[in-house]
């Protein structure tokens, strides 16, 4: 009876830990006998046996049997045992039994199914519907999950670093990275700076040219002080992915790997440079605007009216060209001059009264510092604002307005000999007096030119002070030289004038200007010592290279023309020698040459070669 309890036992278990898996059992009718039994259990096994029992024992007592119940109590599942018996036979559950002896006992009754098959198959069954969850199992692949998680956080640590040294052992600037489209990826900062001063010197040309319909013009870069700042482009190149922490740095390097980055090229020039080029450019323009101007001339003002016309719109065209330079584009381009119609301001006569009109100043002079100040004329208009105002009034392309001359009391001329202290130099010439017209036009030459005061670097024109020589002012017919021919002329004579202030300068140590030898050898002076003058041709100038004003003080009579320049010598000044002498002679010609020598406490300090000339024989 131990086995059967036993399987009870069991049973039991079985119902109490499968509590929610309930298996209707069916009934089976025996049909020998009125012990039907139901064992109906939580675990859903159902055993019918006959006659009360739940197995059949036959207890030998000398074959010492035991029956192992073969009833597919599975630990994990739950069985359902059905056995099936012909009417009016006994149903008994096929039984195993192995006794010490090794006999086995079959049961007598057959059945269409073994009970070790049908029990083997719902075990079978069960076993794939109930499989619990094993604790262990659910423990490794938690172990699993995050041993895989270290391994993979350990590989990103390694790359991760391994990817550092290498960026930070980079000297040169990361992939990715271009100045001005130029790509500089992996190049030193001095590769990367040569590589973009060679593209600049190649798409910058010497001159950036412009045109406006036909006309054309250009504009020297080197004159705009363009400058291109290269090297802080390839620092900021060259700081992409070093700037920042490793993190930062890392996370730019990969960005700028799969997103390149471009870095400008800025430049600077002359701002002032370039508006006043394009200013300078609108005057030129063949079509630009004609403001409204004036001059004056012989005592008249001469007021032009303007026209409307093109210039140059400065603001637009410098930001076009600054634009241009940036995008490298002007290299074997002709840019277009940007321009807008304007008309010419409206004249405004005060505005050029206010310019013209001078106070005469009086010459006066100072002993310490030695400085003579000289007489200034003035000049007004020689009507009213208001009539000129009148005047402009009429539609009219040119407008005159005339003007006076305003004379200072004090002119320099009037100034003491104590203001030019010092004889500086003397020349005389002789004339034949008995010639009177040729000795009066000398004598109004001479008053021209006497007391005029020339101003430290200011340059003396004959023909300016002398003025033309004209009926009205005063001069005669006398003898002339014209196309080699001896004949009268009005002024004649005057020249002798010209010529001995010419040696009276060169004696001074003065610069000569301007100076031209007759077509003869004159009467007065030897060779190469003479200077002509033709009004509005041919001028005599000098200029007063001394550190202060030179007055000129001159005569005719008795049939001496001298002239005297007086001022305030120095202790650099030299002992002049004036030389000339004749270098050769033909039929036709003779060649003459003038030198000057300067001398310093007797010693020659120079000798400078003055003119080579060639005069026509007689």
């Amino acid at each position: 009876m131990s086995v059967k309890n036993n399987i009870i036992e069991e049973q039991k278990n079985l119902a109490n830990n499968n509590s929610q898996n309930k298996i209707n059992t069916k009934n089976i009718t025996d049909s020998s006998s009125d012990a039907n039994t139901d064992v109906n259990t939580n675990a859903n096994v159902k055993v019918n046996s006959n006659t009360s029992a739940i197995t059949n024992v036959d207890d030998n007592a000398s074959n010492n049997t035991v029956v192992d119940a073969k009833t597919s109590t599975d630990a994990d599942a739950n069985t359902n045992v059905d056995t099936n018996t012909s009417a009016g036979a006994n149903n008994d559950i096929k039984t195993k039994t192995d006794n010490k002896n090794g006999n086995k006992q079959k049961n007598n009754t057959p059945s269409v199914t073994t009970t070790k098959e049908l029990a083997s198959s719902e075990s079978n069954e069960n076993n794939k519907k109930f499989k619990p969850y094993s604790e262990n199992t659910k423990n490794s692949k938690l172990e699993i999950f995050w041993l895989s998680i270290i391994v993979l956080l350990i590989i990103v640590l390694l790359v991760f670093i391994i990817f550092t040294i290498v960026n930070v052992n980079n000297t040169n600037i990361i992939n990715g990275v271009s100045i001005k489209g130029i790509d500089v990826s992996n190049l030193s900062k001095e590769e990367a700076f040569a590589k973009i001063q060679s593209y600049v010197n190649e798409n910058i040309p010497s001159e950036i040219k412009l045109k406006h319909n036909d006309y054309e013009t250009s504009i020297s870069t080197q004159s705009l002080s363009l400058v291109f700042d290269i090297q802080s482009a390839v620092n900021k190149a060259y700081s992409i992915g070093r700037s920042g922490n490793i993190f930062d740095n890392n996370f730019e390097i990969i960005k700028t790997k799969f997103s390149p980055t471009n870095i400008d090229l800025n430049f600077s020039l002359d701002d002032e440079a370039l508006n006043t080029t394009l200013a300078d450019i609108s005057t030129k323009l063949p079509d630009t605007v004609i403001q409204s101007s004036y001059y004056i001339e012989n005592n008249k003002l001469i007021i032009t009216k303007g026209k409307e016309g093109n210039v140059v719109n400065v603001e637009e065209m410098a930001e076009s060209i600054k634009a241009e330079i940036g995008n490298f584009n002007i290299k074997d381009n002709q840019l277009d001059i940007i321009t807008q119609v304007e008309n010419p301001s409206p004249i405004n006569i005060e505005q050029i009264h206010t310019e013209i009109y001078k106070e005469p100043k009086n010459a006066y002079y100072t002993q310490n510092p030695f400085t003579v100040y000289p007489s200034e004329n003035g000049i007004d208009f020689a009507v009213t604002l208001e009539e000129a105002k009148t005047m402009l009034q009429e539609e009219k392309e040119e407008y005159t307005i005339p003007l006076k001359t305003l004379y200072p009391s004090v002119t320099t001329n009037m100034i003491g000999n104590e203001a030019f202290p010092d004889l500086l130099s003397e020349f005389s010439t002789y004339y034949s007096a008995s010639d009177k017209d040729r000795t009066t036009n000398l004598i109004l030459a001479a008053n021209k030119i006497n007391g005029t005061v020339v101003m430290p670097g200011e340059t003396f024109s004959y023909n300016t002070v002398v003025g033309e020589r004209t009926i009205a002012a005063g001069y005669k017919e006398a003898p002339i030289y014209v196309n080699g021919q001896v004949v009268d002329g009005l002024g004649g004579g005057i020249c002798q004038i010209t010529s001995t202030l010419y040696n009276a300068v060169l004696y001074a140590n003065l610069e000569v200007v301007e100076r031209s030898n007759h077509q003869f050898v004159p009467s007065y002076v030897k060779a190469s010592r003479d200077a002509t003058v033709v009004y509005g041709s041919i001028d005599f100038k000098f200029k007063n290279n001394r550190n202060y004003p030179i007055k000129i003080v001159c005569s005719v009579s008795g049939g001496v023309a001298k002239f005297q320049i007086y001022g305030l010598k120095t202790s650099n000044d030299y002992e002049v020698e004036i030389t000339s002498k004749v270098t050769g002679q033909n039929a036709n010609y003779t060649y003459s040459e003038a030198y000057k020598t300067l001398k310093q406490n007797g010693k020659v300090v120079s000798t400078t070669l003055l003119s080579r000339d060639t005069y026509k024989r007689h």
